[in-house]
């Protein structure tokens, strides 16, 4: 596309005029510019673009997106926020991918991931292709990639989508972030359906606060457009237990859809039972009635269930299909996973890393464990800290046998992080092991018989970040090391 076209999506009062080349490729990382690309500089937290617009010259920018002037032998063009036009140019430049397929977007602090997957399954299972972008990797048809964000920037998101229409998706499933809310990744993108999860304490340490924190989320809901159009109309889908979600109706012209458990909603779940074998409930949805059996454990997996049944049926799908997609799935990874070894004990991962979802993860263990509860739990650093002594408090209360040790500190000391979480729990039982492989193994040596372990705050993560590295460490993986260990000297 040339330049001159592609700036004519800003709409500027003051038209570009200068030179036209071809651009190839819309970059902000000087490393990924090849000849032709147009390189955005953005102001981030750690580095300024502006600093490397040079180098990105030098690799073969054709053109510059700019705050201020540069001395360049490229075109500069100036603009008043260089995010909010990398999203417009991004979007014009593959060629508005997210209009040609039908887009949900699942935003809360917790459930987002389970919900994604859930609804993956149901539009699969409807033989449809798909597209999935999230905290574990980015998924376009069959392909898998790596991501770094739970939201990506928004070239990155919009190449994806352009990725994902030539692949003939016709569903794309995201992630969306309070972080990429605010700072206007998903500009641009097209949502049809937007689901609320919940919202409860996390990112302070980013938004400040939590009234900051829900006018991020509700930004959302406000971006899902302002008219009635029949052949595509948008659905605003809110959890009716949150009280964020009276919010978030005053925030959105679209069609309102609840779903909850404790007050009246559109879609409704009663009569839970949970065992460790699974969850059952009745849900009521309008008129319809229907009894469903779950491999998935906890309240929380009814509130996940119930939001991926809601979205799906605002897509038009069949109730009783999409019901039969969702008992048939036995769960994501890291998100309350079963480690089996042959052990006479449960030992289980979970990505809980807040306070609320380590309360949620922590009760439902209390629901079916017979003797002990040990729950490995540590945070991470260079993070909110208003939450370490809480999570340290949450861990005291709900279970027999805490066990404190390291999460990912990055560049924090690990032992100040646990001493932050101790100050919660003053004159309480509870043991501290910095080592987390140590602490897993700790954990299994001490169990027995009818005991449940809880590893919480990884999930599925691979790694530890420590300083500047990243260290390969899997929950799972020590999980079952340590078991056999374990059982090999028995």
């Amino acid at each position: 596309m040339k330049l001159h076209k592609l700036l004519s999506y800003l709409h500027s009062l003051f038209t570009y005029e200068g030179e036209n080349p071809e651009i190839t490729s819309i970059e902000n990382d000087n490393r990924k510019v090849i000849d032709g690309s147009l390189f955005v500089c953005i102001k981030g937290y750690t580095v300024d673009g502006h600093d490397f617009a040079r180098l990105a010259v030098e690799h073969g920018a054709a053109a510059v997106i700019a705050e201020r002037p540069l001395d360049l032998d490229v075109p500069v063009i100036i603009v008043r926020d260089s995010s909010r036009a990398m999203a417009v140019l991004a979007d014009a430049f593959y060629g508005h991918p997210t209009q040609k397929m039908r887009l949900i977007g699942i935003t809360g602090t917790n459930g987002k991931t389970t919900t994604s997957h859930l609804l993956e399954k149901i539009f699969e299972d409807r033989q449809e292709k798909t597209g999935l972008i999230g905290t574990m990797y980015t998924k376009i048809a069959d392909t898998v990639y790596e991501t770094k964000n739970t939201t990506p920037d928004s070239v990155t998101l919009q190449k994806a989508f352009h990725e994902m229409a030539e692949a003939s998706v016709t569903t794309a499933i995201m992630e969306v972030s309070s972080h990429a809310l605010e700072l206007g990744r998903v500009h641009g993108c097209d949502y049809d359906i937007a689901v609320f999860t919940n919202l409860t304490q996390d990112h302070l340490d980013f938004h400040k606060t939590m009234d900051r924190y829900r006018q991020a989320k509700s930004l959302f809901f406000s971006q899902l457009g302002n008219a009635y159009i029949e052949n595509r109309p948008k659905y605003a889908v809110l959890n009716a237990d949150d009280e964020a979600t009276a919010d978030f109706i005053k925030a959105t012209a679209a069609t309102v859809v609840t779903y909850g458990i404790d007050k009246e909603a559109d879609i409704r779940a009663k009569d839970i039972q949970i065992d460790a074998n699974g969850t059952s409930f009745t849900l009521t949805a309008g008129k319809e009635e229907r009894y469903i059996q779950l491999k998935l454990i906890g309240k929380f997996s009814v509130y996940n269930v119930l939001s991926a049944i809601s979205a799906a049926l605002c897509a038009g799908n069949d109730l009783d299909e999409t019901i039969r997609s969702i008992e048939d799935i036995k769960g994501v990874a890291g998100r309350f996973e079963l480690i089996t070894a042959n052990q006479n004990f449960a030992v289980i991962v979970d990505y809980a890393h807040t306070p609320d979802s380590l309360e949620n993860v922590l009760k439902t263990v209390g629901e079916f464990a017979r003797k002990k509860i040990f729950v490995i739990v540590g945070c991470g650093g260079d993070r909110d800290k208003t939450k370490r002594p809480i999570m340290a408090e949450i861990a005291c209360s709900l279970a027999t046998d805490p066990i404190f040790t390291s999460d990912n500190p990055r560049s924090e000391d690990a032992a100040q992080i646990l001493r932050d979480m101790e100050a919660g729990v003053a004159g309480k039982e509870y043991t501290v092991i910095e080592d987390r492989r140590q602490a897993i193994a700790y954990a299994v040596t001490k169990a027995e018989e009818g005991d449940v372990i809880l590893i919480a705050g990884k999930g599925h993560e691979t790694y530890q970040l420590v300083g500047d590295e990243v260290l390969h460490f899997d929950d799972r993986e020590e999980a079952e090391k340590a078991i056999q260990s374990r059982l090999g000297s028995i």
